[in-house]
This record gives structure tokens, C-alpha cells and sequence, in this order.
């Protein structure tokens, strides 16, 4: 994936954003289990009464809590609080919500800061828990909640109040400070859990609607957590748009690249990477990208954020349970990367698997009428089950790895969910931790274990994506044998079209000889050149040579007196009319294929070129004319219409350099010299390259070529070729009598 990370570039902003909304999200959702906490703890366990600082007390009350603050603390809480008399008329309104006051003056605390509650919060936490284990004193000592013992200093049988009311300043502080090591021994949590029931036991004495304050509460905290998972879903949907694009344009872009890249290719790239491999990386292998860079986004930002986080807020939380999440973690990665290890290989493998499988159906497709007609189609179901049932066993043993995947990690889970109920209940029992914060605990259990889960889903998707990425990053980066130089140059004016051949030998790409051994002849401007030969004898290769489809391995080729490697690949040519051996003809109409060469070219051109082609006859003979329908590869056309609508394409370029290259083959004779008499008029002022197997065809060339073996053994005209190459001769007289041959 590192090699294909440019073509993310342009979409750098759009992920940034992505990766802001998930970070968003994130936190939303590491927010969620800190309010359920809540609501258990607070909402239920301790009825919506929130701390130990009361909303409403009575000056009763107010004044047996002062007795355990030092003066400034007690200075500091009573400025918090506004003290109504409900004998005055203007407190009325004030004492609405305390109906049960009793006519007793009533203190309401102020409109208070989070900072302010919080300074206030242990010092009305101690001063309830020691009021009340005061009046448990008088009663039983022991059930004091550990205080009896600082209460003994007390006459026994007194009013434990009043006698403390009674006590000199000095002793009645040394007793507060001596209060303060048992109360700060069972911590502020469990202090104002347990003072929170006096608090409401005084709402209850003040007539107060405890039961609203508890559903208030609930309401409240679930309000908020129904607005954080809302902006937490839409997180998650602008996160899915924005993936969705990233990954729809990456695949956009290198499927661009790749066919930019492949057109550039010569013969010895496609000999490199073969058609079935390219139609695989340029669709199956995209498209594996495609989805795994959408989930990418995703999860991969997504999970390590949840992870960490989850972490943190627990270790911040002080949990004595962050060990259990860490075993969990550490297994669940030892899991996952057990199974790259063994997965990542054979995701190779089934990619070459596709792609031999794609070459033997595109082989069987292609190649249906001779399999046919040799009765074979039992020997390539065959070829083509033993490919499939490779792939097929390969394919299930990943499937067999991956079904492991998900079953393991919710073993992991939701035995981790167990292991936190165990030891969460046993710090419970302890007083060390909350129900509603051990639930909290295994909230953010299961987020950090379902971030290790879906990043465990990676795992099904990576490794192939990374087999593909490297086989489209293989395409990519091949650079094409054949290039432009630095410095190209152009033609000299007016051009020519002269070639010359000095000491050329080539070798195709990984073969251990030269196929082309010191050829060298010339083609003067105007001259027809014809090319003969046995089979393989590299007729061919000769006229691929020109239009530099492959590149010499030796020697030069000249055009104009300007070696060919000095132009540009578009001059050179632009130059060339070049009709291959194979005629292959594009989708589309007769005209579309012929405006291949000319997209501009005359309708009177066209004709003229069908006309020459000896192709008019039967373009005419069809309703639609030159729009009549070719299909893919000239399927509905016969071989020698093919060939003619090839010869007619180049002719519509009007190149001042034609080259057939054994064009004229699926021709029947009439057809084929009705068609070089034209061909001759009309490419009269041309260079013009012919390779053939017919002796008739090329006997009035100006030059003809002699190659056995990839060397040059005649060179000359049809007369005398006949005197001096022995080739030549024995290949005339195997196709003409005597008499035609030496005419």
C-alpha cells in the first residue's frame, strides 16, 4: 500500500477531515460509559442527589454539621448558602419547593460552579457522616462507623450535640481534626455515597419531591447520552460519505494511471504482464484497493483512537481493572498476527490462481471454434477444473482461517466481560468500587476489545489488498523499454520517408539468441520493399522494428538521416501506416474504425479508402452502410473483410510510409490484385514496406528482402533474386511454373 501512497495525495484534506470526525466520534462514544455510570451510581444508588451538598437544609440541621468545621471552613460554607425565615412574607416564594419546613427557617444554596461544589463536597461529606455516627455513638458505639472511639471523649448519656456545642473552641477543633484520618480513610466516593442518604432523608423531612429529583436526574443523563450518540451517528455517516470518496477516487486514479501506463507499453511490457493479468490488476485488484482504503479510513483511525482512549480513561479513573483489558489486548494481537502471518502468502497465491484462471477462460473463450472442431472441450473443462479447484482450496483455507477470526475475539470478550464482573463485585463488596463504575469498566472494555475486533477485520481485507497494491504499484512503476530521448529532434522538411537499416540485430526480451542478426538494407523514397521468407524466418520483427514496437538491440535505423531513437515515438509515427498482421478492428462502426487513423478525414476520404480496400462492395451492400456495426475484435466481419477494413484505416491517415505487414492474406488472388493495383496508385509517391508469402505479390517491388533464420541471405529485385538467392528461387518455384517465375 506504501507504494501507492501519491495517489492519496490529492485527497489529504478530505481525509484529515475524515480522521477529525472519527476523532470526534471517538471521544462521543468513550463519553457514553462514564454517563451510564452515572445513572447507576447517582441516578439510581443514590436517588438523583448528585453530592453531599445539599439544595435545601434546615438551620437545625445546618447548625449540627458547623459543629464538626473549622471556623473557615465553616465561614466558607455558609457563604454559599442564603438562609429564608418562612416567617417573612418575601419567603415564601423562596421555600416553595420544601413544603415540609415546618416553619423552621430553611438555608438554600446558592447558584454554585462545578469548582465551587466540589471544594464544598468532602466537608459536607465528613460533617454528615460524623452527625450521624454521633447519634449512633450515644446508642452503640461500635455501629459508629469507626468514629465511637472519638466519641467516647464525650460524657456518656448527654445529648452528644449539645456537648459538643458546649466544648471550648480548641478541644471541640482538636476533636474535628481527630475526626478527619477515619472519615479520609474510606474516601471521598464511598464519604459521599454514604452521606448522599442523609441528604435525602433531609429532602424527605423537608417535604421535597424526591422521587422527581431521581427521574430529573435520569432524564438528564440520558438526554445528554441520546444527544452524544446522535452527533456521534452523524460523525460516523459524514465519515462513511467522506471514505467512500477517497476510495471511489483513488480507484478512479489508478485505474486512469494503469491504462495511461499500459498504453505506453511496448511489446516487451505485454510480454512481461499478459493481457489476462492486466484485466485482473485493472479490475479485481482496484477494486480490492478501493474497498480496503474506504475501511481504512474507517477503522484504522477509528480503533487505535477508541483503544487508547478507553485506556487512558480507565487508567485515569483509577481502575484496579486496566490489567484484565491488557491480557485481553495482548492476545488478541498475538491472535491477529498468527493469522497475517499465515493468511498474507496465499493471498498471493490466489491472485496469480485469478489471474491463470482468467487466461485459460479468456483462452477458451477466444479459441472456441478450434476446441470444437477438435473435440476437446472434455481436455479443457478439464484445464480449466484442476485451475478452479486450486483456487477453490486456496480460497477455503483463508475462508477457514478468517471463520477462527471472529468467534476467538468474542471468546475474548466476552470472557473479559466475565473476568471484570468477578473481580469488579469482589471490589464492590469492599467498598473500593461502584456498581455503576463497574459497569463503566466493562463498557469501555468492550470498546477497546471492539476496536482490536475491527481492526482484526482488517486482516481479511489487507493482506490482499496489499498483494494487489503491489501487483498495480508493478504496473506502474515498469518503465517502458521505449521512450522518447531527453533531446528528441524532429524531421528535416520536406520529409521523404527514406529507412535505412545499418548492422540491426534484435533480441527479443529474455530469449538466449538474436532474432535479427546485422541486417542492412535501405528504402529509398517511393520505393515498394517487399519482405520474404520462411515462417519465423523474422519478417515480422523487421517492420516491428520501425515504428520502434520493440527496440533494436544493435545497430541503428535511420529515417530521413535522422536516426528514429532521436524523434519522438508521436512524429515517428505519426509518419507510418501501419497495418499489423493480426487485423484487429475496435468496437464500434465501420466509420468509427476507419476515423481511428483521422478523426477529422472527409467522407469523400473514407470511401476512397474503402474503394482502394476493395472493401466497398460489401460496406455498401449493408442497409446501414458505414455505420454498420463491428463488434468487439471485427467478430461479425469475415477474416479477408477484416483485413481489407485494416488496409482501408491506414489508407485514410494518407502516411508518406505504409507497411502491410502479411496484410493481404486471407485475400482471394482476384481480390488481392484488384487491390495492389489500387494500393499501387494510390501509395505511388510512398514509401512502402510489404511483407508476404506470396512471390506473386511482391514480384514487381523495386526491392525485395530475402531472411532465412533472422539474416539477410538475398536482396534485390524479383529478376534478380531469382539468378543469385537460392532461397528465393526455391520458394518462387514452389508457388509458380517456370514460365510465370521468370517472366
Amino acid at each position: 500500500m506504501i507504494r501507492l501512497a501519491k495517489y492519496a495525495k490529492p485527497y489529504l484534506w478530505t481525509i484529515l477531515l475524515a480522521v477529525g470526525l472519527l476523532f470526534i466520534q471517538a471521544n462521543l462514544e468513550l463519553m457514553l460509559p462514564d454517563y451510564l455510570g452515572r445513572i447507576v451510581n447517582t441516578g439510581i444508588q443514590q436517588g438523583g442527589v448528585e453530592n453531599a451538598v445539599p439544595q435545601a437544609l434546615r438551620a437545625s440541621r445546618m447548625d449540627r454539621l458547623s459543629l464538626f468545621w473549622l471556623d473557615a471552613e465553616k465561614a466558607q460554607v455558609m457563604s454559599a448558602y442564603d438562609l429564608f425565615d418562612p416567617a417573612e412574607p418575601s419567603a415564601a416564594q423562596a421555600l416553595k419547593d420544601v413544603p415540609g419546613h415546618g416553619g423552621e427557617a430553611v438555608y438554600l444554596r446558592k447558584a454554585l460552579d462545578q469548582e465551587d461544589i466540589a471544594r464544598l463536597n468532602p466537608l459536607f461529606a465528613r460533617a454528615w457522616m460524623a452527625a450521624g455516627a454521633l447519634e449512633k455513638a450515644a446508642a452503640s458505639p461500635e455501629d459508629a462507623a469507626g468514629l465511637g472511639n472519638v466519641f467516647s471523649e464525650l460524657p456518656s448519656g448527654a445529648d452528644g450535640f449539645q456537648t459538643l456545642q458546649a466544648l471550648p473552641a480548641a478541644q471541640r477543633a482538636s476533636l474535628v481534626e481527630k475526626l478527619s484520618d477515619p472519615l479520609d480513610a474510606l474516601g471521598e466516593t464511598m464519604l459521599t455515597q454514604s452521606a448522599v442518604g442523609a441528604v435525602r432523608a433531609e429532602y424527605a423531612t423537608l417535604g421535597m419531591d424526591t422521587a422527581a429529583v431521581q427521574t430529573g436526574y435520569i432524564i438528564r443523563t440520558g438526554g445528554i447520552m441520546l444527544l452524544l450518540s446522535l452527533l456521534s451517528g452523524g460523525c460516523s455517516i459524514l465519515v462513511t460519505v467522506l471514505a467512500s470518496r477517497v476510495g471511489a477516487g483513488m480507484a478512479r486514479d489508478l485505474r486512469r494511471a494503469v491504462f495511461q501506463k499500459v498504453t505506453a507499453f511496448g511489446n516487451a511490457e505485454f510480454d512481461r504482464f499478459s493481457t489476462a493479468s492486466l484485466i485482473t490488476r485493472s479490475t479485481n485488484d482496484i477494486t480490492q484497493i478501493q474497498l480496503v482504503v474506504a475501511v481504512l479510513i474507517r477503522i484504522v483511525f477509528y480503533a487505535p483512537i477508541i483503544a487508547v482512549g478507553g485506556m487512558i480513561r480507565l487508567l485515569g479513573a483509577g481502575s484496579v481493572m486496566w490489567w484484565l483489558i491488557g491480557v485481553a489486548v495482548i492476545v488478541s494481537f498475538s491472535l491477529i498476527a498468527v493469522i497475517m502471518s499465515l493468511s498474507l502468502p496465499r493471498y498471493r497465491v490466489v491472485q496469480n490462481l485469478v489471474d491463470r484462471l482468467n487466461r485459460i477462460s479468456r483462452e477458451l473463450l477466444s479459441g472456441m471454434m478450434v476446441v470444437r472442431a477438435f473435440n476437446r472441450q472434455p481436455d479443457e473443462e478439464k484445464r480449466f477444473d484442476q485451475a478452479n479447484v486450486e483456487l477453490t482450496g486456496v480460497s477455503l483455507f483463508l475462508n477457514r482461517i478468517m471463520a477462527m477470526l471472529n468467534p476467538t475475539m468474542m471468546l475474548i470478550m466476552n470472557g473479559l466481560g466475565v473476568a471484570i464482573v468477578w473481580v469488579g463485585s469482589y471490589q464492590v463488596a469492599q467498598a473500593n468500587l461502584q456498581v455503576g463504575d463497574m459497569m463503566a469498566v466493562t463498557q469501555y472494555a468492550m470498546q477497546i476489545v471492539m476496536a482490536v475486533l475491527m481492526l482484526s477485520t482488517m486482516i481479511v481485507a489487507l493482506p490482499r489488498a496489499s498483494v494487489s497494491s503491489d501487483r498495480i504499484a508493478d504496473v506502474l512503476e515498469a518503465e517502458p523499454a521505449i521512450q522518447d530521448a531527453p533531446d528528441v529532434q524532429g524531421f528535416p522538411e520536406p520529409f521523404r520517408g527514406e529507412i535505412e537499416f545499418r548492422n540491426v540485430s534484435f533480441r527479443y526480451p529474455g530469449a538466449e539468441e538474436d532474432a535479427l542478426h546485422e541486417i542492412n538494407f535501405t528504402v529509398l523514397s517511393g520505393q515498394t520493399t517487399a519482405l520474404i521468407g520462411p515462417t519465423g524466418a523474422g519478417k515480422s520483427t523487421v517492420v516491428n522494428l520501425i515504428p520502434r514496437l520493440y527496440e533494436v538491440t544493435a545497430g541503428e535505423i535511420w529515417m530521413d538521416g535522422v536516426d528514429i531513437r532521436r524523434v519522438s515515438l508521436y512524429d515517428l509515427r505519426s509518419k507510418i501506416g501501419y497495418v499489423p498482421q493480426k487485423s484487429v478492428l475496435l468496437s464500434g462502426t465501420v466509420e468509427s474504425n476507419l476515423r481511428y487513423a483521422d478523426d477529422q478525414a472527409a467522407e469523400s476520404a473514407l470511401h476512397s479508402a474503402l474503394e482502394i480496400a476493395q472493401a466497398e462492395a460489401f460496406v455498401a451492400a449493408n442497409p446501414q452502410g458505414m455505420q454498420m456495426d463491428i463488434s468487439q475484435g471485427g467478430g461479425n466481419v469475415s477474416g479477408g473483410q477484416k483485413q481489407r477494413l485494416s488496409i482501408a484505416r491506414a489508407l485514410v491517415r494518407k502516411p508518406p510510409i505504409y507497411i502491410f505487414d502479411d496484410s493481404f492474406s486471407a485475400l482471394d488472388f482476384q481480390t488481392d490484385a484488384a487491390l495492389r493495383r489500387a494500393l499501387k496508385q494510390e501509395t505511388g509517391g510512398s514509401t512502402v514496406l510489404v511483407v508476404s508469402q506470396r512471390v506473386s505479390s511482391i514480384k514487381d517491388a523495386g526491392q525485395i528482402i530475402v531472411l532465412d533464420e533472422g539474416r539477410m541471405v538475398g536482396k534485390g529485385t524479383h529478376a534478380e533474386l531469382m539468378r543469385s538467392c537460392a532461397l528465393y528461387r526455391e520458394i518462387a518455384l514452389s508457388q509458380l511454373s517456370v514460365e510465370e517465375a521468370v517472366e
